[in-house]
């Protein structure tokens, strides 16, 4: 099942902090994108040794018959919580600058890392959605793709700073700071681990500058593996690195032919109006959008469908092929699912990537 031994790599969970988890279909199990079902998910993970836990910032949902993702808990609060609830796993919540003050967002993720012991990273989002934003208020027309990443250069510079330094003067485009102190400082050494995702040309370079680990995606393997290499070479020529991870969604069953059979029940509940909602928030308005969510199906991420020896196969081939240093992991069920991987898949892959 397992071969190629290789250095460590990293797996963790995306939390199902919004209703509905990673699969828009009325045919999944319940997932509410509340409190007890995040415990749940992170105490199991806690308890079977997976590296990372993280958590989404999101405001508004995709509507349709499920109010896909209409139901949400704030990343930063959810995350204190299950920094208390768990002993070792790390913990990353998710920051979007354009919704926080950089003195702000360095005092929460400092809180954090102190609740945790030193177990805190911050996931930065650069990127928005004008419907989520703009629905409070936080929607600025003057600023363009660009824009916004200047915005998030500015921004994370003075959270750093905030880390370290005992008082930082900052006169920006954006932001001003008058001899401004934080403390106490992170755990965290050098500071919390910050991670970021960027496909588009201005957010990979912002990622492989800034962040310790970036998501890539890609629609094939081949575009997989081009991200992730095109990261490490990119941080390469600037004298650093950076760690490349990807998201996978794993539908098991007691055989290929069973697990294959749950994943047609989810397509086939496929909330398709949500489904074009979620295409439209990502700037698809040209062409036949129907069309288009009926192509996307269900499934938000990479998946591996079969029995636990086949998904065990082929979350090795997705690490292998793209060369990536760590996968954040989604299921349908987070307790049903974590069972079976930490029973019958994270030892095999212990072994490997040691």
């Amino acid at each position: 099942m397992f071969h190629s031994p290789s250095r460590h790599k990293d797996f963790g969970v995306f939390m199902p902090m919004a209703n509905g988890g990673w699969i828009i279909s009325r045919n999944t199990p319940t997932l509410d994108g509340l409190y007890p079902q995040n415990r749940a998910a992170a105490v199991l993970a806690d308890q079977l040794g997976l590296d990372f836990l993280m958590a989404m910032g999101k405001f508004r949902g995709f509507g349709g018959d499920t109010n896909h993702w209409g139901v949400t808990l704030e990343s930063v609060t959810m995350m204190a919580a299950l920094a208390e609830a768990t002993q070792s796993i790390r913990i990353w919540a998710t920051i979007h600058p354009m919704l926080q003050n950089p003195a702000v967002a360095a005092k929460m993720i400092t809180t954090l890392d102190h609740i945790s012991g030193g177990r805190a990273g911050l996931n930065i989002v650069a990127g928005a959605y004008k419907g989520e934003f703009e629905q409070m208020g936080a929607w600025d027309d003057r600023l363009d793709h660009d824009g916004r990443y200047r915005l998030t250069e500015e921004w994370t510079s003075i959270v750093k700073r905030l880390w370290t330094e005992d008082s930082v003067d900052h006169a920006g485009e954006f932001f001003t700071m008058q001899a401004c102190q934080s403390l106490p400082k992170p755990l965290s050494k050098p500071r919390p681990s910050i991670i970021c995702a960027g496909m588009s040309e201005r957010g990979f370079q912002f990622s492989v500058r800034e962040a310790d680990a970036v998501f890539i995606g890609g629609r094939t393997p081949a575009e997989r593996r081009d991200a992730s290499l095109r990261a490490k070479a990119a941080a390469e020529r600037l004298g650093t690195t950076i760690r490349t991870y990807a998201m996978c969604t794993i539908v098991h069953g007691e055989t290929d032919a069973a697990a294959e059979a749950t994943a047609r029940r989810f397509d086939e509940g496929a909330d398709i109006e949500a489904i074009i909602a979620m295409l439209q928030s990502w700037g698809m308005g040209d062409g036949d959008l129907r069309a288009k969510a009926l192509s996307t199906g269900a499934f938000m991420t990479q998946t591996a469908i079969g029995s636990p020896a086949t998904c065990a196969e082929k979350v090795q081939a997705f690490v292998d092929d793209a060369e990536l240093d760590g996968l954040m992991l989604i299921f349908p069920d987070y307790v049903e699912g974590l069972t079976m991987f930490g029973a019958e898949i994270l030892p095999g892959l212990r072994s490997v990537y040691s």
